[in-house]
């Protein structure tokens, strides 16, 4: 079953879970998906009018879809940035579900308005911090929020003056990170994979874990290097 019932960020992981492995969704589980994700809008909890997690997930944090845990505010943010993604590839023609996904936006985007107008901020591909920005970044991927093309090539080439010198950023969540740049189409994020790409070839020639978080790192190194 995709929904989890006391879990936000677990129905959106079980929805990102089938995109990612390419299994095609019944049109029951998509709707069915696609209207509990969209009855968590703007409930208590949510960051700028997204969606909601449960009390557990704002007190305890979210795991991203590649395993890196994240608390407190960037959870809640992450957590809002990827319900929406989700929706968007649920792809559902519905009036409540498509409510809920302007009123997230229309939330998100007074965010990034808020810290386009910091002067300390003159990066528009970034928002708070590196783990937030590519939530951020997933978000736009998935056809969401405005300057979509700017931002992805704008927070990409931020990496490069974050990198750590061992085949990751500063700041930046390594798998959740490349997870991003493997969708981007411009130059900055392919100059970043191939940085990365040591650290992924040694990832790759393991044998294939079986503890899910692992797999799914596996199977990401595999069509990163692939596709680069």
């Amino acid at each position: 079953m995709l929904i989890n019932r006391a879990s936000l960020s677990q129905t959106v992981d079980a929805v990102h879970a089938a995109h990612f492995d390419g299994r095609p969704l019944t049109p029951a589980e998509r709707s069915q998906a696609a209207r509990w994700i969209a009855g968590r809008q703007g409930q208590p909890g949510a960051y700028g009018g997204t969606f909601a997690g449960f009390p557990a997930e704002r007190s305890k944090g979210i795991v991203l879809f590649t395993g890196e845990r994240i608390t407190s505010a960037s959870a809640r943010h992450i957590l809002g940035e990827e319900a929406s993604r989700a929706l968007r590839q649920l792809r559902l023609r519905d009036a409540a579900v498509t409510h809920a996904l302007d009123a997230a936006d229309a939330g998100l985007m007074r965010c990034l308005q808020r810290a386009a107008d910091d002067p300390r901020h003159s990066n528009p591909g970034l928002f708070c911090c590196g783990k937030c920005s590519v939530g951020l970044w997933r978000n736009l991927l998935a056809g969401a929020l405005d300057r979509r093309d700017e931002r992805l090539r704008r927070g990409a080439s931020h990496l490069r003056a974050m990198r750590d010198g061992e085949r990751g950023w500063r700041k930046f969540p390594f798998w959740y990170t490349v997870l991003a740049l493997g969708e981007m189409d411009n130059a900055e994020a392919r100059a970043e994979l191939k940085y990365a790409a040591p650290a992924l070839e040694r990832a790759a020639s393991r044998p294939p874990p079986s503890a899910v978080y692992a797999r799914r790192r596996h199977q990401l190194a595999v069509r990163t290097l692939n596709g680069l």
